[in-house]
């Protein structure tokens, strides 16, 4: 489960993420609470165009971002938008802090750091393809989930203390502060141990070009892009609904708020770390992970009480992450090593590309329709792209489920035609 920690520069850098992470939730509780109570009355719509806003750049820089971090080093690539995202998240804590920051003002700090981040994301994504060996990708890739969704389990729990005892201003600072460990991490690293992709020639059109061409030439890519797309815009926006199900539906504060991501952390840090004891996720895993997320969305959505909603969030945390490491794994596994950076921007652009469109969707209904349909839109969406991907992997892959049940083999051996029907190519 823990392979990847034994390579020095990676177990250096996971320490550093991690102590980011939690920073980084601490960060997007503080910023959401902001607008909710401070910039706006319990606004759903701007703290969507907020969330919105965050994500746009992926959208728009992205495959130009996944350029640049396959030609120049990914370790000076993620120095640099780190070192931006901390000074960003510095200025909105000191905003904040001052008594000076408006509705306006968020919107931009939030459209700088999601510019940041949309070079940061692809670099950070391929990156782990250079610290470990191929074999231990999984691993690693699994365990940097665990790392984040760990930062999600401490981060808005701390956050909604902080909040409560200093306010929002300093919970931004604190932030601001843990964007160093990674810095950190990043000049400790040993650099010839290093593994750079072969290719770093070429002009950075023909680049992006490059990495669109190859990516259309695979289906099972383009079909996990989906997949993630789906997932990412219509199921993926609990930093929304979290804080709508909190305060309209149930009546409660920040620091229940706050509660309510941690305990969808351990669901999500569980999920990391089953995913990193696999050397390769297969289809069936992705699938069936997507239909057991819009499942546990339905119930979800649907609980009576704030108790029996903080209880589902658990499984609920499970199989959304188990899709996103899946998803993710499946790409970087799939690819070669010369356009991953590449491949990994427009995979990242899709997932959460439709962000700045979904957030203020998501805000919008959760204004008009109530809180509960911005859960219950993610069960619709994500229900119906896992029944329908299933039946294109069956049908252009010639692949079929396998049906192990016992009682089964009865009937296999009474109309002697059920195990034809069988083969031994699975998903």
């Amino acid at each position: 489960m823990f392979a990847a920690l034994a390579v020095r520069n990676y177990r250096i850098y996971a320490a550093g993420a991690l102590v980011s992470n939690v920073g980084t939730w601490m960060g997007r509780v503080a910023q959401d609470w902001v607008v909710l109570t401070e910039l706006t009355d319990n606004s759903a719509s701007a703290l969507g165009i907020v969330t919105g806003l965050q994500f746009l750049p992926i959208v728009l820089l992205t495959p130009i971002a996944g350029a640049v971090s396959d030609a120049f080093p990914k370790r000076r690539v993620m120095m640099a938008s780190q070192s931006l995202m901390g000074l960003f998240a510095l200025i909105m804590g000191l905003w904040v802090l001052s008594g000076q920051m408006e509705l306006w003002h968020m919107y931009v700090m939030a459209l700088l750091s999601g510019t940041a981040a949309a070079f940061d994301a692809p670099a950070r994504q391929a990156f782990v393809s250079e610290m470990v060996p191929p074999e231990r990708l999984t691993n690693a890739v699994g365990l940097n989930s665990a790392s984040f969704h760990s930062g999600r389990l401490i981060g808005p729990a701390s956050a909604g203390l902080l909040i409560a005892w200093l306010g929002t201003g300093p919970t931004l600072l604190v932030n601001a502060l843990t964007f160093a460990a990674v810095l950190v991490a990043l000049l400790a690293m040993d650099v010839d141990l290093l593994a750079p992709p072969p290719d770093r020639t070429g002009q950075g059109r023909a680049k992006v070009r490059e990495g669109v061409a190859y990516v259309r030439r695979r289906p099972d890519i383009i079909l996990i892009m989906v997949i993630a797309f789906m997932h990412g815009t219509f199921g993926m926006n609990f930093q929304i609904t979290n804080a709508l199900m909190a305060t309209e539906i149930y009546g409660k504060g920040v620091e229940e708020y706050g509660i309510t991501g941690s305990v969808m952390a351990i669901g999500s840090l569980g999920g990391a770390l089953l995913a990193a004891r696999r050397d390769r996720p297969r289809w069936r895993l992705l699938l069936g992970s997507l239909a057991a997320f819009a499942v546990m969305t339905f119930f979800t959505a649907t609980a009576p009480t704030f108790l029996l909603y903080t209880v589902l969030l658990v499984p609920t945390g499970l199989t959304a992450l188990t899709v996103m490491v899946s998803a993710n794994a499946m790409v970087q596994l799939s690819v070669d090593q010369a356009v991953r950076g590449r491949v990994m921007a427009l995979y990242m652009a899709v997932f959460f590309g439709g962000t700045p469109l979904g957030s203020p969707l998501i805000g919008w209904i959760g204004e008009h329709w109530g809180a509960r349909w911005t859960l219950l839109i993610g069960t619709i969406a994500c229900g119906l792209t896992a029944v329908a991907a299933t039946i294109y992997v069956m049908r252009h892959d010639n692949l079929r489920l396998r049906l192990r049940a016992s009682w089964l083999r009865p009937l296999a051996l009474e109309r002697g035609t059920l195990t034809e029907l069988l083969p031994e190519k699975v998903i």
